[in-house]
């Protein structure tokens, strides 16, 4: 008979994390905030449904989401459109009101659509991904920073903060150049932040996730299914990374076994191959 496997250990327990782009069951943020659940971390969550509305696989019921996480833990979560510049530090003021303090912040929202090749760029595209997608984790970060005690924490450098990014320093992002232009932002500060954030307690690292199927890989996710297969019988499994693949690396980050790794940007991409893509 096979034994079931161990529980994970609660090793986040009295923390508090936020969490944004946790809108979507198939989403990144989704799998890291249930992860940090199953941790014992306690949850402050971020969506803004009416941008997931908008895409082909549409959006999730914020309700729901919010329950199956707080079977586990303790949760809230508000709708909020981080494109306005006041919206970070309401987010993070509003977090901090509701549970005290702040120990983690996780960055997983970012626009999708209003993008282009670089000949059919203009400045409103610039311009809404810069906000969502550079600008308001910055934001968001400096927001986190200043509330953050290190003489909370029975260990040192116990504050976390993870960025997610994207690919675009691996290989060229097609059709992208906006999104792209505002991820590689975060890449390339991730030395400079981490470097005066570490001086505060706070360890930040970003993530490359690769490809992950959060909807627009599959069926009706918007994409060619000829691309879509291409994509994935890139992978040496013949699939995409999945929610959860990222969520277990950035989980390790923000426990106290990841404290040594401090201004990294980790491609967490499971063998893609680019070159066959």
């Amino acid at each position: 008979m096979a034994s079931c496997p161990p529980p994970p250990p609660r090793d986040l327990t009295g923390r508090v994390a936020v969490v944004t782009g946790v809108g979507r069951r198939a989403g990144i943020g989704f799998a890291v905030a249930r992860r940090l659940a199953e941790r014992g971390a306690t949850l402050y969550l971020a969506h803004w449904r009416p941008h997931d509305e908008q895409q082909p696989w549409g959006a999730d019921d914020t309700d729901a989401l919010r329950a199956e996480l707080a079977a586990t833990t303790a949760v809230a979560d508000r709708g909020i459109d981080l494109a306005d510049p006041d919206a970070a530090q309401r987010l993070i003021d509003d977090a901090v009101a509701e549970f005290g303090h702040l120990d983690i912040l996780v960055t997983c929202h970012a626009r999708s659509g209003g993008d282009g090749a670089l000949l059919e760029l203009d400045a409103a595209m610039l311009d809404g991904h810069w906000a969502v997608d550079a600008r308001s984790v910055l934001l968001l970060t400096r927001a986190f920073a200043r509330q953050y005690r290190p003489e909370r924490g029975a260990v040192p450098d116990r504050g976390r903060v993870v960025w997610l990014t994207s690919g675009q320093h691996l290989g060229p992002l097609p059709g992208e150049v906006a999104y792209a232009a505002a991820e590689s932002v975060l890449a390339g500060l991730t030395p400079t932040a981490a470097a005066e954030l570490i001086e505060r307690g706070i360890v930040l690292n970003t993530v490359n996730p690769g490809p992950v199927d959060t909807g627009y890989l599959s069926p009706g996710g918007g994409l060619d299914p000829a691309l879509a297969a291409a994509v994935h019988a890139a992978f040496p499994r013949g699939r995409a990374g999945e929610p959860d693949d990222p969520a277990r690396l950035i989980t390790w980050l923000i426990s106290d076994e990841g404290r040594w790794l401090v201004g990294q940007v980790l491609d967490s991409e499971g063998g893609f191959r680019r070159s066959r893509w």
